[in-house]
């Protein structure tokens, strides 16, 4: 059928423009002789999952445990949680899956490798882990040399858990003004990155892994220095308006959300019927991924999304208000895709406006 033809809200993703997003991450991974594992958080399909590793990634990456065990029961064998694992159940669930798959996690914290010695105990393989390096961005992971040197030693002396790399994210690079700022805080996140693998290799353990990751400076094609092993972008293979504001261009954003038309009250006030249950309530509001709105209006120059209820889209533009009719149905692409995928149960495929598959988000709500 004629995408038009769903019903809405409906989550649509341009095929052509997908593949083209696949085949140009894993050139650049090729050409930079780094692997590609992706992040699936993205679009949490199991589907997409294989046809990355298809296209020549070497695995997946994941932000939960859940999402590993539904990756791994529709046949993916190599995952990568970048996440700190706190809590022996669900340590517990990553000894199962390491019994059948090649699965690895972070740590940041002596805590957390005490938990994992003693759950690891008696099983057959040693817990995998990667050591999470903060670079910037204020999340996770280690800080300070001295903290580093502990936890390695710490790990060292495990019976039960092998250190098998270093990863790191610098999601503060969303924030950059602009491309030249952008590639500056890259790269002092990989220096940062490949300082800590050199103390780890003075130490006697010479990461196998050195894991970078995130969007923008990879869709920028910034240089990737000597050292690094893999990357690990996400939001590429749909991508959105934020990360289009950085490459200054929507035409690869193959992701957006079909959403019907349903009241016109005034003469400048347009109401859809997907709200923030649909496309989310997030911005992006500083820096070079800066977006108008809550979401772009693809077939409408400058038409954005001005606010939402739970369950309403409102657009102020009277041209726009003029254009429409109720029944009418355009398609919204979203400030960030990620959260979007999570509150569908399955998306549109489409060719050159047919829908051509139905794809499950499999891993949609698995936060555990």
């Amino acid at each position: 059928m004629k995408y038009v033809e769903l019903d809405t809200p409906a989550l649509l993703i341009d095929r052509e423009i997908m593949m083209d997003n696949l085949r140009f991450m894993q050139n650049y991974a090729n050409e930079h002789k780094v692997h590609l594992r992706p992040h699936t958080k993205t679009h949490k399909m199991p589907r997409l999952a294989r046809l990355q590793e298809e296209l020549g990634a070497v695995g997946i990456t994941v932000a939960k445990v859940g999402e590993a065990e539904v990756m791994a029961k529709n046949g993916l064998k190599n995952i990568f949680i970048a996440n700190e694992i706190v809590g022996k159940s669900k340590i517990q669930r990553i000894r199962k899956l390491a019994e059948t798959i090649d699965i690895s996690f972070g740590i940041d914290n002596i805590y957390q490798v005490t938990e994992i010695e003693e759950v690891f105990k008696g099983a057959e393989k040693k817990a995998k882990v990667l050591i999470e390096i903060e670079v910037g961005e204020q999340r996770s992971g280690i800080i300070e040399e001295s903290d580093f040197r502990t936890l390695l030693e710490y790990v060292k002396a495990c019976k039960h858990v092998e250190l098998i790399g270093i990863f790191s994210h610098d999601g503060h690079s969303y924030k950059a003004e602009n491309i030249n700022e952008c590639k500056e805080l890259y790269l002092e996140s990989v220096n940062r990155t490949l300082h800590f693998a050199r103390i780890a290799e003075e130490m006697g353990v010479i990461p196998e892994v050195v894991s970078i990751g995130s969007t923008p400076p990879f869709m920028l094609n910034f240089e990737i220095p000597n050292g690094v092993t893999e990357i690990r972008p996400g939001t590429y293979i749909l991508m959105d308006s934020s990360q289009a504001n950085v490459i200054g261009t929507y035409e690869r954003c193959a992701a957006s959300v079909l959403t019907t038309i349903i009241s016109k009250p005034t003469n400048e006030r347009v109401i859809t019927d997907v709200g923030a249950k649909g496309i989310t309530a997030q911005t992006r509001n500083e820096g070079h991924t800066t977006t108008n709105g809550l979401g772009r209006v693809k077939e409408f120059e400058d038409v954005y999304i001005h606010g939402v209820f739970d369950e309403h889209a409102i657009i102020y533009n009277e041209d726009f208000r003029n254009q429409v009719n109720i029944g009418d149905k355009v398609q919204i692409i979203p400030n960030h895709i990620c959260p979007v995928c999570n509150l569908y149960e399955k998306a549109y495929l489409l060719s050159k406006g047919e829908v051509v598959e139905e794809i499950p988000i499999d891993c949609r709500a698995k936060l555990q």
